[in-house]
């Protein structure tokens, strides 16, 4: 069978979560219209009786300015090292020119395609000088068109993957859709909905930590801390009389009752950790 480790880079915004999900047909990767939601690498795989495909989403290329940074770009360089084929996702309408200084700053040592996305937003004529543009460079072996978001060539892009996979035997179990926790996507849940709430600073400024995760009989019970910077962050996720944090908390309580199929009681609290971001201890407490 077909087996490989597929890893997808890009600049922040391309589109690199919501291809995950396209491709393995589950919601795995929060998304977001803002830039910088993904902070982990997550591995989705997509099993068959013929293959099996670890794709991983990796956070957008960007030059680190925390701490926090420079732990999601060493995510990005483990990527590289244990990819079979690499998938650069750039949005067809950015500029090209920064796209090929970050593809070219990979180094990579693997097969590369670009991959073209979100061109149900884009002319023929366009989608076409794009593809020329990356044809022309050595780290391209492909350049495949696609809208993640719309599936449109997804499918297509599986079968230019699959045939550039070595053959072997699996990683990990055929019912396997990820490595990660539980609770890891809770606390994602969680995050993604402060990123749809809030404005500015504060999704940027905010980590999500789930402290308890304890299966009942007939419920699951989740206690989760959001931190912040600072008190005038705590004030703006609480909101006046606790608005925002119910509105947080039910709407995050409402997806996680899907993703698990069962009744949830989640409790959320606010601490305050000023400059977490550059924090070894805090870091690593928050699974960074």
């Amino acid at each position: 069978m077909k087996v490989g480790f597929v890893n997808i880079f890009g600049k922040p915004n391309a589109g690199k979560s919501t291809l995950l999900n396209a491709l393995i047909g589950e919601k795995l990767a929060i998304v977001s219209p803002k830039v910088q939601t993904t902070r982990h690498r997550i591995k989705g795989f997509l099993n068959s009786e013929n293959y099996q495909v670890i794709f991983s989403d990796t956070p957008g290329i960007i030059e680190p300015r925390y701490k926090l940074h420079e732990k999601m770009m060493h995510s990005v360089k483990s990527s590289l090292e244990d990819a079979d084929l690499a998938l650069l996702l750039v949005d067809v309408n950015e500029n090209l020119e920064e796209a090929d200084i970050i593809f070219s700053g990979l180094r990579l040592k693997v097969p590369a395609f670009v991959v073209l996305n979100k061109i149900d937003r884009t002319q023929q004529d366009k989608i076409k000088q794009v593809s020329d543009f990356f044809d022309a460079k050595a780290y391209c072996k492909k350049t495949i068109a696609i809208s993640a978001l719309k599936k449109i060539n997804t499918d297509l892009l599986l079968s230019a993957i699959l045939e550039f996979l070595p053959e072997g035997e699996p990683f990990y179990d055929g019912d396997d859709l990820t490595d990660l926790p539980t609770r890891f996507f809770v606390g994602e849940m969680i995050r993604e909905k402060i990123f749809d709430l809030f404005q500015d600073e504060i999704p940027y400024h905010t980590a999500v930590v789930v402290r308890e995760f304890k299966e009942k009989i007939s419920l699951i019970k989740i206690t989760a801390e959001i931190i912040v910077h600072r008190e005038s962050q705590k004030a703006i996720i609480l909101g006046e009389k606790g608005k925002m944090i119910r509105q947080i908390g039910t709407t995050s309580r409402q997806e996680i009752e899907k993703f698990l199929s069962s009744k949830v009681f989640l409790e959320l609290f606010v601490k305050v950790r000023p400059k977490w971001r550059d924090n070894d201890i805090h870091l690593k407490e928050y699974g960074y």
